[in-house]
């Protein structure tokens, strides 16, 4: 096949600029669906863009690790290293340890549990698209997709409504390091140690408190949790907090703006699934497939392994792109279209084996609720002008969305 550029598949300014490299994952998966790349300032990779080989190597997680690091950056040296060190995550962590730590939160997040945020998230959703008013232009990603997400995670983990703008800037500020309008200032190694230890400051209050004054909320779970009989670990514990505040919202948010482009491009499904609420539950999911809100994770082979006919080697980076798999021919019928009655709908959005997303339940609702909400009153809606995406290889979400509605009042 005729050479791909790495740069397409792995740069966050070319997600930024281009969008998702469809085309390119596409000819990958007709003519070489495993790829080995070593672009200049980057580590090495395997490009790894068929869904049957995700599987594959997500459901043998003691070759295939996270822990070396799930995400893939620029080769920064050794700065890098002492940056990720700072505060660690599940998803950072491979088993043992990653089971041991996942049963701290997991309770939390079942379907039966989470059915009691009902009330709370219909009320945050309804508020929000009621804030709209009846007819308006608005810029859909900072005053709906951002705000639902973040309210709701924010009531679940007890932080004050007051304090949302400074986790927001937060959140905007670690999954846009890329990107030159949310990024800090100076050497960005230096820049991503102040962000975790101004995290690390706020969570480490809330933390203490709830010691001290435990509640109900997902806080007083993270702040008087125990492992092996032993409290959490103050690593483990801003691990929690940080996954859950941050990746938690950023991801439903990529899911909600994202959601309304590919409806605003698709009139014919937003009208169907106005006039079929109950579509609802297979709606959200095809919309987390065609989104794809989180693009790739990185397994690191720990002994040779042979991959679809390719000799994977110890120590090889793997990058597995969920949104090139999400959009496989051998899996999906008319991958490229959005049907938001598909079934089955085996997409990978949410991963797949040891590490299935442990919120995936808690941003089903939070997407559909706000969707179902949006969808049966919206009269009319269209862009008034280009959305931007943040400049993220790993959530390469719409920043800014400018759009122009008309809106039925409540029923």
């Amino acid at each position: 096949m005729s050479q791909i550029d790495p740069l397409h598949l792995i740069d966050p300014k070319s997600y930024a600029k281009r969008g998702y490299p469809y085309e390119s994952w596409a000819r990958m998966r007709r003519e070489a669906p495993l790829q080995y790349f070593e672009p200049e300032g980057w580590p090495g990779f395997w490009a790894v863009t068929k869904h049957a080989h995700i599987v594959e190597i997500s459901k043998q997680p003691e070759q295939f690790l996270n822990a070396p690091g799930m995400t893939f950056t620029p080769d920064r040296g050794k700065g890098q290293e002492e940056a990720a060190a700072q505060i660690r995550t599940i998803i950072n962590m491979d088993p043992p340890d990653h089971r041991k730590y996942r049963k701290v939160a997991s309770p939390f997040f079942t379907p039966r549990a989470i059915n009691r945020l009902d009330g709370l998230v219909r009320d945050t959703a309804r508020g929000l698209v009621d804030g709209l008013g009846r007819e308006g232009e608005c810029d859909f990603i900072t005053e709906i997709a951002s705000m639902h997400p973040l309210k709701v995670i924010g009531r679940i983990l007890g932080v004050p409504e007051a304090d949302e703008p400074f986790i927001l800037k937060l959140t905007n500020e670690l999954f846009g390091a890329e990107d030159p309008e949310f990024q800090r200032a100076g050497d960005r190694m230096e820049a991503m140690k102040s962000l975790f230890l101004e995290f690390w400051e706020y969570f480490g209050t809330i933390m203490a408190d709830r010691r001290t004054n435990p509640t109900d909320d997902l806080a007083s779970v993270f702040a008087n949790a125990r492992v092996d009989g032993e409290p959490m670990g103050e690593l483990e514990t801003m691990g929690y907090c940080l996954i859950a505040f941050t990746a938690g919202h950023e991801t439903t948010r990529g899911a909600i703006g994202g959601g309304l482009h590919a409806l605003i491009q698709n009139p014919e499904q937003r009208e169907r699934w106005a006039n079929d609420p109950e579509l609802t539950p297979l709606a959200i999911d095809e919309i987390v497939r065609y989104v794809t809100p989180v693009n790739h994770m990185v397994r690191t082979a720990v002994a040779d392994y042979e991959l679809g006919g390719q000799m994977i080697r110890a120590g090889n980076k793997l990058v597995l792109f969920y949104a090139s798999a999400n959009r496989d021919e051998d899996v999906f019928e008319a991958p490229d279209e959005l049907r938001l009655d598909r079934n089955p709908n085996r997409h990978l959005a949410f991963g797949v084996g040891e590490h299935f997303c442990i919120g995936a339940h808690l941003a089903r609702m939070t997407s559909g609720t706000l969707f179902r909400e949006l969808v049966g009153r919206l009269e009319a809606v269209e862009l008034t002008g280009a959305p931007e995406r943040t400049a993220s290889n790993l959530v390469p979400g719409f920043k800014r969305m400018p759009i122009r509605y008309r809106i039925a009042p409540a029923a």
